[in-house]
């Protein structure tokens, strides 16, 4: 799970990352404003933890931002000030929980699995189409040209990573995670490049492409686009 820290505590921000770095979580930290910014514009989070006071830029306008671009994404609101006028202008502005400091983690941790729960529900229960493909999560199934795809289950949970990051890289250790995190190991050291060349066949004829970026991972694309 990828989740974004924006927080100019710097003292705190490394405290959280630690501890949500031991929990299985990978943490990218924003000092401020614009670099929370540029974050989420760069690449996909699965949650975002917001500091109302980030310098530069606040994150109220910081968070009035992500929700025009992405109303799904789980925002939790960590700050300072306790008021009613703050409460309801975070939570007017899109955040899905807020949270006031001092706090207890073990209350954020559990009120971030929740959140995370939610929000895989969600995703879980939606049909996805992209180009000629229709993919749906709940029922297990996915089809190209209305023809339906025979897929692996390792096949099917990297295509749906893909799916929900669309656009953006997937890094193998991503891949590795998820698979981790479904209860098996990755198998041999090539066995993410054998999965990526088998669902490339799986897709002909769909209009996506799944392409290396050499060094990073692979993305999903619809054929044509990095042309």
């Amino acid at each position: 799970m990828q989740i974004l820290l924006a927080e100019d505590d710097t003292i705190l921000a490394d405290a959280l990352k630690a501890q949500l770095n031991k929990l299985g979580y990978t943490v990218e930290h924003a000092p401020n404003g614009p670099v929370a910014q540029f974050l989420l514009q760069r690449q996909r989070f699965d949650l975002a933890i917001l500091d109302l006071g980030l310098p530069m830029l606040d994150g109220l306008s910081v968070l009035r931002e992500l929700r025009a671009a992405d109303a799904l994404m789980p925002v939790v609101v960590l700050t300072a000030q306790d008021g009613l006028d703050s409460r309801v202008a975070g939570l007017n502005a899109g955040a899905d929980d807020y949270i006031t400091k001092p706090f207890d983690f073990p209350e954020l941790e559990a009120r971030l699995r929740a959140l995370l729960r939610r929000a895989k529900a969600a995703t879980s229960s939606a049909e996805l189409s992209c180009a000629n493909l229709i993919f749906d999560a709940r029922n297990r199934r996915a089809a190209v040209n209305g023809q339906p795809l025979e897929l692996s289950p390792r096949e099917f949970q990297l295509l749906e990573l893909l799916l929900i990051q669309r656009d953006n890289v997937v890094t193998k250790e991503q891949i590795t995670q998820a698979w981790a995190n479904d209860g098996g190991g990755i198998g041999a050291g090539n066995a993410i490049e054998v999965y990526i060349h088998r669902l490339r066949r799986r897709l002909e004829g769909s209009g996506l492409d799944i392409r290396t970026v050499r060094g990073l991972g692979y993305l999903l694309e619809e054929s044509g686009k990095a042309a």
